[in-house]
């Protein structure tokens, strides 16, 4: 069985909207589009294509699907062959021909998901936060690939927004930092959390 692990770009207030370029998401008037440039380095995008080097399968929402999709396709480089190569899952109801090639629509998440995880070693979702919150709910979310930066908004899309099922995550890897002060964490998904208990001082 293998896992499905949600990689994510994110601010400290934990909001993941558009981080690579203005108008890559404008959703709900958002104007901080672009935010994750200033803090790249050498070091970081090596830990990020090193993620991106292990995946096996991509999994994705349909709005980010259709921004890869328009994009990758077109372009050079190790990350665009690795996603043109490997298998391509869109969670949608609404979508029938996927036009990259490579692509498999599902039309549920909860019930197509498990199947897949059979097949695959280890399937990554990117962005795509409409897809992680259903992932979340239905507990199809066994790792969090967390890249924070030190910037906050205080708007925006958050990875866990108001009504996301309760749920306990334990340290998979030791965190690494880098020089511009953003950090990655990995969590595996451990349970539900632990709550009513008494801290005696």
């Amino acid at each position: 069985m293998g896992i499905i692990a949600a990689d994510l770009f994110v601010t400290l207030d934990g909001v993941y909207q558009a981080p690579g370029g203005p108008d890559e998401d404008e959703e709900h008037g958002f104007p901080y589009g672009g935010w994750q440039a200033p803090y790249l380095d050498d070091e970081n995008g090596a830990d990020i294509m090193a993620g991106i080097d292990r995946l096996d399968a991509l999994l994705l929402g349909r709005k980010t699907y259709d921004i890869f999709a328009a994009y990758w396709p077109h372009q050079t480089g190790p990350i665009a062959e690795k996603f043109d190569s490997v298998p391509k899952f869109v969670v949608s109801r609404t979508l029938r021909d996927a036009e990259w090639e490579g692509t498999t629509v599902l039309g549920d998440a909860a019930r197509d998901l498990p199947a897949v995880k059979e097949r695959f070693t280890e399937i990554h979702t990117i962005g795509s936060g409409d897809l992680l919150q259903t992932l979340l709910d239905e507990d199809l979310v066994d790792r969090l690939n967390l890249f924070v930066y030190p910037v906050a908004f205080g708007t925006g899309k958050r990875v866990f927004r108001d009504g996301v099922k309760p749920a306990a995550f334990t340290l998979a890897e030791p965190a690494r930092t880098y020089r511009s002060g953003a950090i990655s964490l990995a969590y595996d998904r451990a349970g539900v959390p632990m709550t009513g208990i008494r801290v005696d001082g």
